[in-house]
C-alpha cells in the first residue's frame, strides 16, 4: 500500500476513534469541544466519496452549529470527487501542504543544543506547562482552552509520545506524536516558545520524539510541515516527502477561507 494512502487511513481511523467524532454524510469529523484551534477540527471524506450538495449542506451545517469553522483536510487522490464539489460550493483552498515520512532507518541526528533538557510530562504542571507553549506557539493569547493538555495526555496514556522542552528550566518547546495505528503515528502540535527560536531547539524536539516513537514500536512517523522553512527543518532530520494533503475551508459567513 502506498505510503501516503497509509497515512490518510491513519488519520482517518484517529478521527473515527475521537469521542466527539461526527459522521455526516460520507465525511468524518473530528470536532474537538475544547479545543477551537481551526486544526484540531476538521472533516475527512470517505474513500471514493461523492457528496450531494445535501451532504455538504449538512455538513457546513454541523461545523456551524458547534461554532466550527467549516474545513476539511485530506489527499485529493484519497476521494478525486470532493475537491471540485467543495470548490463549487464555494469553498476555498488554503494550502495544499507536503506531507513527510520517517523511518527508523533515516532519523538523522539533530544538533546539539546548549542546556537543553527534553522529558516527558509527567505532572499536571509539566502537562500545563507544554500546553502552554503550544497554545502561544499557534498564535493564541491567555491561557489555553483545555483541549492541548488533554491531547498531549492522550498521546502518551495510548502508546504515543509527548514531550517538554526546557532551557535552563524554562519551558521552551513542546510537542507530540499521536497514538498510534499500525505502526504509524503523526508528530504534530509542535511549538517552539518565541524568545527560543532560531536555536535548533524545533530540530532536536522533533528528532527526540520520533525516536522515542520508533522505541514505542512505530514503523513510520509522518507529518505536515507548516511552511517551507519547516520543512528545511524536518528534512535536515530525515524526513522525506511522500504527498500532499489539501486543507480547504468556508468561513462562517459562506466565503471562501
Amino acid at each position: 500500500m502506498p505510503m501516503d494512502v497509509e497515512v490518510q487511513i491513519h488519520a482517518r481511523t484517529l478521527a473515527l476513534r475521537s469521542p466527539d467524532h461526527l459522521r455526516v454524510g460520507p465525511f468524518t469529523v473530528r470536532y474537538n469541544p475544547g479545543w477551537s484551534l481551526k486544526y484540531a477540527n476538521y472533516a475527512i471524506p470517505d474513500r471514493d466519496a461523492v457528496p450531494t450538495a445535501e451532504d455538504l449542506d449538512a455538513l457546513i451545517a454541523a461545523f456551524r452549529e458547534r461554532d466550527r469553522l467549516p474545513r476539511l483536510e485530506f489527499l485529493p487522490d484519497w476521494a478525486p470527487a470532493v475537491e471540485p464539489a467543495l470548490l463549487a460550493a464555494g469553498f476555498g483552498v488554503e494550502d495544499r501542504a507536503p506531507i513527510m515520512a520517517c523511518a527508523p532507518t533515516g532519523l538523522l541526528p539533530p544538533k546539539p543544543v546548549d542546556s537543553l533538557v527534553i522529558a516527558e510530562p509527567v505532572t499536571d504542571a509539566d502537562f500545563d506547562a507544554a500546553a502552554l507553549v503550544q497554545h502561544h506557539g499557534y498564535g493564541g493569547t491567555g491561557e489555553p482552552e483545555g483541549g492541548e493538555a488533554a491531547w498531549l495526555r492522550e498521546a502518551v496514556g495510548g502508546g504515543g509520545v509527548a514531550a517538554l522542552a526546557t532551557v535552563d528550566g524554562v519551558p521552551a518547546g513542546a510537542g507530540g506524536c499521536s497514538v498510534p495505528v499500525d505502526g504509524l503515528s503523526e508528530l504534530t502540535g509542535l511549538a517552539v516558545a518565541a524568545s527560543f527560536r532560531r536555536r535548533g531547539i524545533g530540530a532536536a524536539l522533533s528528532a527526540h520524539l520520533t525516536a522515542t516513537a520508533f522505541e514505542r514500536g512505530c514503523r513510520v512517523v509522518w507529518l505536515e510541515p507548516g511552511d517551507a522553512d519547516v520543512e528545511r527543518i524536518y528534512a535536515g532530520i530525515g524526513y522525506r516527502r511522500i504527498g500532499e494533503k489539501l486543507n480547504i475551508s468556508l468561513d462562517p459567513d459562506g466565503a471562501a477561507g
